[in-house]
């Protein structure tokens, strides 16, 4: 099983499907009264192709959808901001290959039931969402709103928040449209480098207290992705499997490049890949403002990164071949536009697919 998911070799040069903007955009129709604010953009025949092509049980999509830089490749015509967070997810999810959506706001601030519900009244019975779990529960150092360190966080892996503020609501709110709860593990203070064992117990503790998710979202997967390579170790993989958890491949500077996270699938395979593909490994630890420096306004692929995504679509295909679910999804700030590059992924899927 092992050899079929992480092969070592490569896989032959194939020309990469490479869907872009309409030679040319239509003139921006104005919404008609009571209908939907934000147009989509009409589906793409390559994408429609790709789609198609991809294995059901992958889903690929971005991190949030709130960017009009994406007009012409998601929107047919200029949003502004505001606009987009309202009134964007019910056209994003129209485009053929968003089957899922990373809805990073969890993690800035606790959202309600109805907040949750919300969003899923605007998507198809097929979508999925991929939910980051507060940080009030996941960082272990509470911050200021500009991220400065003000003091160690006491409900930092807390079992009773992890639900109450998290689990349940997301559970109740969205039900068989949830895909993914992920724990995202800030950065711990190096004072915390030397009490992993401690830490281990208190994940274990409150990925056990989760809520099951079996009947009301058979789909749903429990994930945790962490910013420091020294939780990449057995014990982490044996925490996690006896939760009934998985990893989260997180694709960013802070971590190894793909091919150094992966004995930790091994450790795991075979099960569900829940990945979050969010900066180019070359914008170092603190990349953010670089990378939005140089990729705004996100309309196009700057920085392509093709070892990552010939590998990540080898997994994917491998996961969805043993029957588990998949859940992708990418940043602008990975290669500069997080349509192209799901829809570059996808091509690389379909391509390794036919072969």
């Amino acid at each position: 099983m092992q050899d079929a998911l992480f092969p070592d070799d490569e896989p032959p040069e194939r020309p990469q499907a490479k869907p872009g903007r309409p030679a040319s955009k239509k003139p921006v129709a104005k919404a008609k009264a009571g209908g939907p604010k934000v147009n989509p953009l009409a589906p793409v025949p390559a994408h429609l192709e790709l789609a198609a092509a991809l294995p059901e049980l992958a889903r690929l999509g971005t991190s949030s959808w709130t960017y009009p830089g994406w007009n012409g490749l998601v929107w047919d015509g200029d949003y502004s901001d505001s606009q987009l967070s309202k009134y964007g997810l019910a056209a994003y999810a129209q485009h053929p290959l968003f089957r899922t959506v990373s809805l990073d706001r969890a993690f800035y601030r606790p959202l309600t039931a109805a907040q949750y519900a919300a969003y899923a009244a605007q998507v198809s019975d097929d979508f999925r969402f991929v939910i980051k779990a507060p940080a009030l529960v996941t960082d272990a150092t509470v911050r200021t709103e500009t991220g400065r360190a003000m003091q160690a966080n006491p409900a930092f892996l807390s079992p009773e928040l992890a639900v109450q503020e998290f689990a349940l609501p997301a559970l109740q709110g969205l039900g068989p449209k949830l895909g993914a709860l992920v724990f995202q593990i800030s950065p711990l203070p190096t004072a915390l480098h030397s009490r992993m064992p401690e830490l281990l117990q208190r994940l274990a503790a409150m990925l056990q207290a989760l809520p099951s998710l079996a009947d009301d979202a058979p789909d749903a997967v429990i994930a945790v992705e962490v910013r420091d390579p020294l939780w990449l170790t057995p014990e982490f993989a044996a925490v996690l499997r006896a939760s009934k958890a998985t990893y989260c491949l997180g694709l960013h500077a802070k971590m190894p490049p793909i091919e150094g996270q992966l004995p930790l699938l091994r450790a795991l395979w075979p099960g569900p890949l829940v990945c979050r593909w969010n900066l180019h490994r070359m914008h170092g630890a603190y990349g953010y403002e670089d990378a939005e420096k140089l990729y705004m306004p996100y309309d196009k692929l700057v920085d392509e990164d093709l070892e990552t995504r010939t590998t990540l679509a080898r997994v994917i295909n491998a996961t969805a071949k043993a029957g588990h679910h998949a859940y992708v999804t990418m940043s602008n700030k990975a290669e500069g536009c997080s349509p192209l590059s799901v829809a570059a992924l996808a091509a690389e899927i379909q391509s390794q697919r036919a072969a």
